[in-house]
């Protein structure tokens, strides 16, 4: 991917990953690739905001190298030491061996752990300025969106704000902004970014948003670190980042269930029914078969979630146990949730996956159900009033 003029003497510098498909720890899936994207600033100084993941340094400084002889850099700002954004720190500082690094006293201590680099660091806090000449760059902490060390980096001159990690997208596209790219498959990949990396720190988000709204600073471009730039309508992100943050929800269901031999099966997809027939939309998936990143992102703007299980030694089935362990770290915060699942000689499921989300911050208004062996009609009808109900209560709360 070549280098790309964004705005007068900034260029996108990054690089494309057409190829990865797994995402921190394989816990998030990436069917449409990623980018990791690095910003050059041409002025009386030169400045390279963010780097890129360390296997694509090459494809980086050849990027640069278009523009400007990579030794000309006097300045890197390293927005955040995660290493899709810092691996390919040392390749760069190999050829500016003198150049400055400006990030947050977290980011210098992060680095340092990362790379053992005896390297000139500048920390930086929110308010203080960078002169390069005709511009000058401007820095907003930014901890916890999504690492201690975060920050976001801004031009007023441009009104170009560089947050990394916050307003991004793995989406690997040859196109660089917005308005070039499907508005569907760019919003879906925004939302599922924000929903399997962002969703716990809403709280966090929603405060930094309203911080920089105070500031009163014009924002005409967001250049984040994966996905593309925010050129045409960057409130449009913005105000969803608000939507999310306040756990904004919709009349919707996810169920999320794993079955043995077929039993809690057939509950999960009565309840279904019985949501369904209340008006209510429902989502349905047997987790060991479900990508569980996009069971996530549906999850965001669902007001219920109802989790099944057979009983397999007194305990609930290991895949669902691993995906709650996944939602709890979420903090669904204003969900409804209620268990279901059928059992054997004796149950012992439905007990365990309370006691997994019991302090996620949900609400557990509906009794749980439960069958031993399989359900007979009378047991798949008190399943759909389960469903039926379930959906009634999530109207009176939305």
């Amino acid at each position: 991917m070549a280098a790309i003029k964004i705005l007068p003497d900034i260029y996108s510098v990054g690089v494309v990953d057409w190829n990865v498909r797994n995402f921190h720890g394989h816990t998030y899936t990436t069917q449409r690739g990623s980018t990791y994207n690095a910003y050059l600033v041409i002025d009386e100084k030169i400045a390279l905001v963010d780097t890129v993941y360390g296997p694509f340094a090459r494809e980086l400084i050849e990027n640069i190298k278009e523009i400007i002889p990579p030794e000309k850099i006097d300045y890197i700002i390293a927005n955040h030491v995660e290493t899709d954004h810092s691996g390919a720190l040392p390749s760069i500082m190999q050829l500016c061996p003198k150049a400055k690094i400006l990030g947050t006293a977290k980011c210098k201590e992060g680095l340092y752990k990362h790379y053992y680099g005896d390297w000139d660091f500048q920390v930086v806090k929110t308010g203080d300025k960078l002169k390069l000449g005709r511009r000058t760059l401007s820095f907003i902490e930014a901890p916890m969106i999504h690492w201690p060390d975060s920050m976001f980096t801004y031009s007023p001159q441009d009104s170009l704000l560089m947050p990394n990690d916050a307003f991004g997208q793995h989406f690997a596209t040859s196109e660089r902004f917005d308005d070039q790219v499907d508005q569907c498959a760019l919003m879906d990949e925004a939302e599922k970014y924000y929903a399997n990396i962002l969703w716990p720190l809403g709280s966090v988000i929603l405060k930094k948003i309203q911080e920089i709204q105070k500031l009163n600073i014009p924002i005409k471009m967001i250049a984040p670190s994966h996905g593309v730039i925010w050129r045409k309508d960057p409130l449009k992100i913005i105000n969803s980042y608000i939507s999310w943050a306040k756990g904004e929800t919709k009349n919707k269901v996810v169920i999320v269930y794993e079955t043995m031999w077929g039993a809690t099966e057939k509950m999960a997809k009565k309840i279904a029914s019985g949501i369904q027939a209340a008006g209510a939309e429902v989502k349905l998936y047997e987790v060991a078969q479900s990508d569980r990143t996009e069971v996530i992102t549906q999850m965001l703007s669902a007001k219920g979630f109802l989790f099944g299980s057979s009983t397999h030694d007194n305990d609930m089935l290991p895949n669902i146990a691993a995906f709650l362990e996944i939602v709890k770290g979420l903090k669904p915060k204003g969900r409804q949730i209620s268990f279901f699942g059928s059992y054997g000689w004796v149950g012992g499921a439905v007990k365990e996956m309370q006691e997994v989300l019991e302090d996620s911050g949900a609400d557990f208004t509906i009794s749980p159900i439960s069958f031993k062996y399989v359900p007979d009609k009378t047991e798949l009808e008190n399943c759909f009033e389960f469903g039926s109900k379930f959906a009634g209560l999530l109207r009176k709360e939305i």
